[in-house]
């Protein structure tokens, strides 16, 4: 169970410092329109997850606490 919080807890602060410093994560879709016989007609979206630092914050705090659990056991 030790390891297994300070995993966690690692995890937890790449995540927040990730999210405090990009701010989220940009991906792109692919989606197809319309298909004519051979032909596709597709279209690439943008889309965007936001995390607010507000979150980054609350998940590099937690992290940091579940590490300092984890070795203190």
């Amino acid at each position: 169970m030790k390891s297994f919080l300070g995993i966690l807890g690692v995890l937890l602060i790449l995540i927040g410092l990730a999210g405090m410093v990009y701010g989220g994560i940009n991906y792109t879709t692919r989606d197809e329109i319309a298909q004519i016989g051979d032909v596709k007609v597709t279209a690439d979206t943008n889309k965007r997850v936001s995390m607010p630092p507000i979150a980054g914050g609350a998940c590099l705090v937690v992290g940091l606490a579940l590490v300092y659990l984890s070795r203190k056991q």
